[in-house]
Order: C-alpha cells, then structure tokens, then sequence
C-alpha cells in the first residue's frame, strides 16, 4: 500500500482541490520532489506550499503516521528535514527534535483506487488484461512509444546476461556465444537444462578434441545424462558411452545433477537429443560461431550460420533407440532457424557493438528484428486480441517484455499502460 501511496504521490494523482494538513491548512504541492530508492525520506526536494508558506524540503510517505516511530525515523537526523508526513491514517502527530509538529496530511484518493490497483495487479498475472480498455484508447503512438523502450528493455537484459558469461569466461567472446547458444536450442522449455549442460562443459575442454565429431558428441550427451539409460546394443551408444568414459576420466568432468529436460507432449523433431547433436556438429572443427556473427551483415548471412545437416546416426534418429522412416540431415526448420537468430545472433551482434562502442552493429541487430516475422506464441495472440499488432520480431519481442516483466511480475505501476489505468481510477468525483 506504501509503495501505492508514493506512486499516487509522484505522478500528481490526487485532486488537488481537497488537499490539506490535518489542521486544516491548505496545501499546494509546486513541485512533488525526486524519488529516493535508497534510505532517508521518500521524496528529496519538494516544493510545497503550506497555508502562506513557502517550504522546500523532503516528503515522507506512510500507511499509518505511527510507522513514523516504528520504522524509528523520529531517532535519524535524516528526517529532520522532511516538511510533510503524508499518510493515509492520521493515528499519531509527528515532532522533530526540537519540538515543532511536521505538518501531516491525510492522501486524499478515489474510495476504490487501492481495490482497482489490486485487481489490476491481480488479473495482469493471470492470462487476462484487465487495462485493455486503456490499451484500445491509448494514441497509437503512446503505444508504440512504450513498445520501443521494451523492446530494447529487452536487448539490454539479454545483452547483459551476455556480459556476466564474459566475466565468467575471463572475456572470451566464444565461449559467452556457446553458451548462449547451448541456451537458444533449449528454445524455452529446455533452456536452462541446456545452459547447465554448456556450463558444466567448457569450452576449452571441447576445443581440444574438437577435430572429432565423436568426442564432441560423446562428451555432450554424455554430460547430458541423456545417454545412460541408451541400450548398450547400439553400435553407436557403446562408442559414445565408451568415448565418454575416457574423456571425462582425462578432464574430470563432472555430471551435472538432474537437468530436468522435458519431452512430455512435445513432437520428437523438438527433443533435445537432435539440438545436442546440431550443438555437437557447430563444435566439430573449431567453435567460431561469434566471429561469424559479427561478420553477418544481414538476415540472410544469420540464416546460413545455421545452415547444418546433421550426419551419420543423427540424420535418422530423433532419439537414442529406433530409427525414422526417411532421412532428415536437416537440424532445423526456418522458424528454428529465425527463433535463433533472435535470441542469439541479434543479442551476441548488440551486445558486441556495445562493447566496442560500434553503433554499425548495434543497429544492424536491431534492424535483424525488425526484417523477422513476429513469434507466433500466446503473448502475441493475447495482445493482438486486444489490439495490438504485431508485425515483426521487433514487437513480439517488446510484448514478451512487456507480458513477462511487468504483467506476470505485477508491476503495473511501472507500465505506461498501467499507468493510465491506474490515472484514470485515482480520480474521486468532484463535490457537488
């Protein structure tokens, strides 16, 4: 409620006609102030005219004035300098040390603002959209405003996942691309087994065998866990597990417990066990796919990246166990293909620019979402539903943003949609 209670503060969402000191002072707030995210007041330098006065100074917000004491603000100087307690229930006066009352408001707010943010917050999580009135009423280019900063709201959190698997790996771009490539071919559902696989493989490890197709192999799906309940009477598994064995006696591998991969109510061509092997093909001869990437200069250069046909016991099998009818060499369909360039060639390609300070590339990976189709998923039938269109990678990627880190995450107060939602309801209907 607090945190509510600052937000109506902030944003100037009260009537500012009613508002007064619980003496019956006339208060006009000039200027709201700055808010604080760290200890001290709430709100730093406001401007506030109470009565004839003139104050500048802080702002302290709370529930009831008594958690003035119980949060012991009336013992740090810092709150010396607050020149109004702003709460919802006046249960208590406030004094500063020497004795003089901070002048107390109560926050005047809409009867049912509190119950409207609550089912706001509540309804955002489940798969509902409780502000898409505002959403069909908002201008369109408020909309797509909102939808450009998530959009690369979203490049910068990947782009700085990126930048701790750089640290991690003493700064080594290749070995930040295996894993977030290991984590793309989780596509998902199997994403984070997938980046616990490359994690607990290195990729110094690999580079040492790599000029065997086996061993990368034999090493993957051995580290997978995939492989130990394979049938022995395969040709094939007895060498991987074989080979296995070896490499992880030579380099003390060790196992990672329990990934958890998921296959249940998923086709066979979307098993780990062909990703693993596609892995295993890109790491046979050398891994260099991030030099590859910064030398893509357009969407058809990121497509041929993943260009692989898979050979040999994986250009017939899904699984470990029988065989498919026919033969298929190719590792992944076009929408694979293009899901991967999104969360891996477009946030490596950024994330590089960055740090080399090349605005070429960084707009080059955004240009790369905007020339791709939208995901087709939930999130964008949901929001499409309700009038927003999609009509590149660009935007699913800014309404996957949007759905996951503010709709599920129940931080409607940061949203722009939110945001009018919420203005409109703070409204309390004028006197008669």
């Amino acid at each position: 409620m607090e945190r509510l209670m600052q937000y109506i503060w902030q944003h100037r969402l009260w009537p500012s006609e009613d508002m007064s000191t619980v003496d019956g002072e006339r208060v006009q707030v000039i200027d709201p102030g700055r808010l604080n995210t760290d200890s001290g007041p709430d709100f730093f330098n406001a401007k506030i005219r109470i009565g004839r006065d003139m104050w500048a100074g802080d702002v302290e917000i709370h529930v009831n004035a008594s958690d003035w004491h119980r949060h012991r603000h009336d013992g740090d100087p810092a709150y010396e300098s607050v020149i109004l307690h702003v709460v919802g229930r006046d249960d208590t006066q406030i004094k500063r040390h020497d004795g003089r009352v901070i002048p107390q408001m109560r926050m005047p707010c809409a009867p049912d603002f509190s119950q409207s943010y609550n089912k706001l917050v509540e309804d955002a999580s489940s798969f509902r959209l409780p502000c898409k009135n505002e959403i069909k009423s908002m201008p369109p280019v408020k909309i797509h405003s909102w939808l450009d900063s998530l959009a690369f709201e979203r490049l910068y959190r990947k782009s700085d996942r990126i930048e701790a698997l750089l640290k991690e790996s003493s700064g080594d771009w290749e070995s930040a691309c295996y894993v977030t490539m290991a984590r793309g071919l989780g596509f998902g559902l199997n994403s984070e087994p997938f980046e616990r696989l490359a994690l607990a493989t290195p990729l110094r490890i690999l580079h040492k065998h790599c000029d065997s197709q086996l061993s990368m192999e034999a090493m993957l799906f051995g580290q997978s866990g995939l492989l130990d309940n394979a049938n022995d009477d395969e040709a094939y598994v007895g060498l991987l597990k074989r080979e296995y064995a070896f490499l992880a006696n030579k380099f003390s591998l060790k196992k990672p417990v329990q990934l958890g991969w998921k296959m249940s109510r998923m086709r066979p061509p979307n098993f780990p066990h062909r990703r693993i092997a596609f892995l295993a093909a890109l790491l046979f001869g050398g891994f260099r796919l991030m030099s590859r990437i910064a030398s893509a200069t357009s969407l058809e250069d990121a497509r041929k990246l993943f260009a692989v046909e898979l050979t040999g016991y994986w250009a017939s099998h899904y699984t470990f166990g029988s065989a498919m009818e026919s033969h298929t060499p190719t590792a992944l369909g076009r929408s694979s293909v293009d899901t991967l360039i999104i969360n891996v060639v477009v946030p490596m390609l950024y994330a590089y620019g960055c740090a080399v300070d090349n605005a070429g590339l960084t707009n080059l990976a955004t240009s790369m979402l905007q020339g791709l189709g939208p995901e087709q998923n939930s999130v964008v039938r949901l929001f499409k539903e309700h009038g927003i269109e999609c009509d590149d990678a660009f935007t699913s990627q800014a309404l996957i943003q949007l759905r996951r880190e503010y709709c599920e995450a129940k931080k409607c107060l940061f949203c722009r949609i939110g945001h009018q939602y919420l203005s409109i309801r703070s409204k309390m209907p004028k006197r008669q």
